[in-house]
């Protein structure tokens, strides 16, 4: 169950932009903050113990219970921005407490990484914050300033087709690093 939960929320998430410039037409903000609460409601309570899980759960559910309550349209805009933000502190916590988020991506299928690993997933985890924060900025700036189609073209398009290159040029760093290439 915890695994179609998640399967939804990032399925949500990859559609919400689309939904919303093509929705709105047709469903209230509070229609969808109804959808994604509960979404995330019930990711709540499937007790997810990945770090963070409760507390974005809570973000978001607060984010949609605001956004139920003043259904407005324009607040509908702001949840890109807000996962952006959430993982930028993920990802920027991970950095000063405990072990990278991307180390522990990597231990999952190298237990036991050499120093140099470690210090380049460190690295990679600081590309990743710088990543959100663009995004996030970027996400907020087409908020506050752009047409409606030009956010969800960047939210629902551009920013994952970024995020696809990040993926593809650290892979492609990594394998060279390593002397796979």
């Amino acid at each position: 169950m915890k695994r179609l939960i998640g399967l939804l929320l990032v399925l949500a998430g990859v559609l919400y932009p689309f939904a919303v410039y093509a929705g709105l037409e047709h469903f209230a903000p509070w229609q969808f903050a109804l959808l994604l609460g509960s979404l995330w409601l019930a990711r709540a309570l499937t007790g997810e113990r990945r770090p963070g899980s409760l507390a974005m759960a809570l973000v978001a559910l607060g984010f949609c219970l605001l956004l139920a309550l003043l259904d407005s349209p324009a607040l509908l805009r702001w949840y890109p921005v807000l996962i952006s933000a959430f993982m930028l502190c993920l990802f920027g916590a991970s950095l000063m407490r405990g072990m990278p988020i991307v180390e522990r991506l990597a231990r999952l299928s190298e237990p036991d990484l050499p120093e140099v690993a470690v210090r380049y997933t460190r690295q990679v985890t600081g590309v990743w914050c710088a990543f959100f924060l663009g995004n996030g900025l970027i996400a907020a700036s087409l908020t506050l300033w752009a047409p409606l189609h030009w956010w969800a073209l960047y939210t629902g398009l551009i920013s994952y087709g970024l995020m696809g290159l990040l993926f593809a040029g650290e892979w492609t760093v990594r394998r060279r690093v390593r002397g796979g290439a």
